[in-house]
């Protein structure tokens, strides 16, 4: 993995640190493809590549800060 993934992926999991912490998501987790991140949303998993993980993450975390 170059270095632009690794800190897309160090990115994805800090986020995902503080959705879950925030109680907006169930658990994350590296997903089987190493461009892959797994979101646990409602208990159901969810595989997104990661620049999208890094999209849904921040509009997430973004919507519950406004409520």
């Amino acid at each position: 993995m170059n270095g632009t993934k690794a800190a897309l992926r160090d990115e994805v999991r800090q986020l995902a640190e503080e959705a879950f912490h925030r109680k907006l998501i169930s658990g994350y987790g590296d997903g089987a493809d190493s461009e892959e991140f797994q979101i646990l949303i409602e208990g159901k998993p969810r595989h997104f590549p990661l620049d999208q993980a890094r999209s849904f993450l921040n509009e997430l975390l973004f919507s519950s800060s406004i409520r």
